[in-house]
């Protein structure tokens, strides 16, 4: 078991489970929250992932996260502008920006170059955050210096967001997710609220890929593939542990959790010498084994009730 389990795969897991984490969230606030489907995870996960790479690559580690923050949101902006005011179905509005997107990350990737496209950057000679965070915090926690980096910014992120949803705004965001004719009823624009809800879930999904160029020191386009897949599976992980039920703190920790869990998962087959190529059919397997759960538990109680009501009859007679 200690060979099969080490510190560095637990290290890794849980590094890679807060950028996991960050994409979660946002799925929180716009699947769970406000009970729409954002088909756009993967193409804007890659669009801050490119954005961020060409900004740091002019010297701005800190600021290109912010970059990536901030198209995310513009995303998000044109998702909820394709849905409130064109009337596209959440699913549909998500696969045209997705679709969209390929062509703009291609073309954000390919910045500085004689194409004007290319489907990967190359970050070895950008100073990243984590470069900075080996320079100054390795000496106090370690090989531990990009964990301490992710998890504070995930952390930071959940707390914002727990922050948010019990704000009125929040609340209100929250509402319109639950019934959105009594939102409006209340003389509240579900329209904003969704806009609102759709531009933090994309800019929390835009930081995260900025942090995954900035992990990996490169980026691909096909980086984001299956994110939604992955981000949805972290989801209903941490559903399952912590229950539908309780508050928005509880739920947010229930995210946190599932996407180290999943992660971890993800590392252990990868150790057990797993191809890489099957990691989609296991996620995908994840997340049909964790939808379910609820209505297997519930299918085996309702046969224990059933049994116990036949026992009951034939003591009778």
């Amino acid at each position: 078991m200690t060979s099969l389990i080490s510190i560095s795969m637990l290290q890794t897991a849980l590094e890679q489970g807060c950028i996991l984490a960050l994409v979660t969230l946002a799925l929180y606030v716009s699947f769970t929250t406000l009970n729409l489907c954002d088909l756009a995870t993967d193409g804007t996960f890659t669009l801050g992932c490119a954005l961020c790479a060409q900004v740091a690559l002019m010297g701005h580690p800190f600021l290109s996260l912010l970059a990536g923050v901030a198209v995310g949101a513009v995303s998000g902006f044109i998702n909820a502008f394709l849905q409130t005011r064109l009337n596209v179905q959440s699913i549909l509005a998500g696969i045209i920006i997705n679709t969209g997107l390929y062509t703009v990350n291609l073309a954000v990737m390919g910045l500085g170059s004689k194409g004007g496209f290319a489907s990967n950057v190359n970050m070895n000679k950008a100073v990243t955050i984590f470069d900075l965070a080996k320079q100054y915090l390795r000496p106090v926690v370690g090989d531990w210096y990009k964990l301490a980096v992710l998890g504070t910014v995930a952390v930071l992120a959940a707390l914002a967001i727990k922050w948010f949803m019990g704000t009125r705004l929040g609340l209100s965001v929250r509402a319109t997710g639950d019934n959105a004719d009594m939102v409006r009823a209340s003389s509240i624009s579900p329209a904003f609220t969704i806009t609102v809800g759709l531009c933090i879930a994309n800019a929390l999904t835009g930081l995260a890929g900025g942090l995954q160029s900035q992990y990996q020191k490169s980026c691909d386009i096909n980086i984001g593939t299956g994110m939604v897949t992955i981000a949805l599976a972290s989801l209903i992980i941490g559903q399952t542990l912590v229950g539908s039920r309780g508050g928005v703190g509880r739920r947010i920790f229930g995210v946190l959790l599932g996407s180290a869990l999943y992660r971890f998962i993800i590392a252990l087959a990868l150790r057990l010498n797993m191809n890489a190529n099957c990691l989609k059919l296991v996620s995908a397997i994840i997340v049909a084994v964790a939808i379910a759960s609820p209505g297997v538990k519930k299918w085996i109680a309702l046969q224990k009730h059933k049994m116990q009501t036949k026992a009951a009859r034939k003591g009778r007679m």
